[in-house]
């Protein structure tokens, strides 16, 4: 599962940056069980934060936050990007490890975040920090699998896979957006892009948000919609006979079901997924 959270304030020093990063962390850990990092620019007001479920890489080199190949960035990823090692294949390496997140930096070296994510099969929160632009980017798969909440503290910039890790800010203020409020009465729960706390917002599906510390302001961008995806669909239907369309569903729920197999640890799987 793992869980990502970070910040960018105004001001602090590594010491109390780390501090409280690792106890945002420490709110995560049934996410992440197995290891837990962070990594700390104060010069920035960067803290970024981990908690680790191991799937893939068991070893050290899959242990996050992780830099890419070029030192431009640096990034946590909750969740899978399935088609890693065909990835992998193509950007050649050289390797410390095999885990999905070291390919994703390289890929983000090699083709720029947004190319990159136009290539990603998977489910997934990430959180990049580009060192270069001195940009944080938050990123949420296509359709909303890995959850991801972001917000203000005061001036400092906050994000988490869950609210309770936002809540262990010093300067979180635990105030109950009552629009949220009216809408969990309605529907028994909290539809995106609210949260039950004022100014905390869920990254909605198939988004990326940028946050500009320079400016404090951000910027939110669709790099995939369901809409647009189902339009075109409509607009180019499957022309063969219904036996090849049965064949060609085979091969796509054959090929689905093999990349998601990959694992260095046991795995199950749930007949409940609507499918079955």
């Amino acid at each position: 599962m793992c869980g990502v959270t970070g910040l960018v304030a105004a001001e602090g020093t590594a010491e109390e940056l780390a501090g409280t990063v690792r106890r945002m962390c420490d709110a995560l850990v049934h996410r992440g069980p197995d290891d837990a990092g962070e990594w700390i620019d104060a010069e920035r007001g960067v803290a970024i934060g981990f908690r680790r479920l191991a799937i893939l890489d068991l070893s050290p080199a899959g242990h996050q936050p992780m830099e890419s190949p070029s030192g431009r960035y640096v990034a946590t990823l909750n969740g899978e990007i399935y088609n890693f090692e065909e990835l992998g294949r193509e950007l050649s390496g050289p390797w410390r490890g095999h885990s999905d997140t070291e390919v994703m930096l390289a890929a983000f070296d090699a083709w720029g975040v947004e190319a990159a994510l136009q290539r990603f099969i998977g489910m997934f929160a990430i959180a990049v920090w580009g060192r270069e632009q001195r940009r944080l980017l938050l990123i949420r798969d296509r359709m909303g699998v890995k959850p991801l909440y972001y917000g203000f503290a005061g001036t400092t910039f906050l994000y988490a896979s869950e609210l309770k890790a936002l809540r262990r800010h010093p300067h979180f203020e635990r105030r109950i957006d009552r629009g949220a409020l009216q809408l969990f009465l309605r529907y028994m729960y909290v539809p995106a892009p609210w949260s039950i706390y004022e100014g905390i917002r869920k990254l909605m599906p198939g988004t990326m948000l940028t946050f500009d510390p320079a400016t404090r302001s951000v910027e939110t961008k669709t790099y995939w919609s369901a809409l647009e995806a189902a339009t075109r669909g409509a607009a180019h239907r499957f022309r063969g006979s219904e036996e090849e369309a049965a064949h060609e569903l085979e091969k796509l729920l054959r090929d689905a079901v093999r990349l998601r197999m990959v694992s260095d640890v046991p795995i199950g799987v749930f007949l409940s997924g609507g499918v079955d």
